[in-house]
């Protein structure tokens, strides 16, 4: 049985690792459509091209995380090998390593979910930004309100003059 990801779904195989946005190789050889096993032999074959900003396995830790939070990775909990991840500069030389003609289109739209997952990053940045902003607007408005309210009370706990006819000097 071949495992499917859905297509256009790429952003959701985007993992952040040791600080860079990393995908699994096990998500990377169902999409290629080549076994797990051939992926690594063929990275194996040019080593040269996978420096560890481009390509790192993963820790027995990191490894138990990955299967304890997806369930789609179950099966890494029985093999001995710990996964290979690799960068959006990893992704992009496989294309160099897997020159099939499914390999170079899968590649480009793996591209474009790293941008739209970049893209995404920056509005979170923005939109917070923002947020902050309209959160310091607030506070000024509040205070303001809160300094008049003060005001109001204090005038409230002075003696008022009091009004009326008078007199004879006294009030009636």
């Amino acid at each position: 049985m071949e495992k499917q990801i859905i297509k256009g779904n790429y952003q959701s195989l985007i993992f952040e690792f040791r600080g860079y946005k990393v995908m699994i190789d096990v998500d990377l050889a169902i999409l290629y459509g080549v076994p797990t096993g051939t992926l690594k032999q063929q990275i194996k074959r040019n080593s040269q091209r996978f420096p560890i900003d481009f390509m790192f396995e993963l820790t027995k830790e990191e490894k138990e995380l990955l299967v304890k939070n997806f369930e789609r990775f179950k099966n890494l909990k029985f093999t001995k090998n710990n996964p290979l991840v690799f960068t959006e500069q990893g992704v992009a030389m496989l294309s160099s390593v897997l020159r099939s003609e499914k390999a170079i289109k899968i590649n480009i739209e793996i591209m474009r979910a790293f941008a739209k997952y970049r893209a995404l990053l920056r509005e979170n940045d923005e939109l917070r930004k923002e947020i902050k902003g309209l959160d310091q607007k607030l506070n000024q408005a509040f205070k303001y309100l809160l300094d008049r309210i003060d005001e109001l009370h204090q005038k409230k706990n002075e003696p008022r003059k009091q009004i009326g006819f008078k007199i004879g000097g006294k009030k009636e």
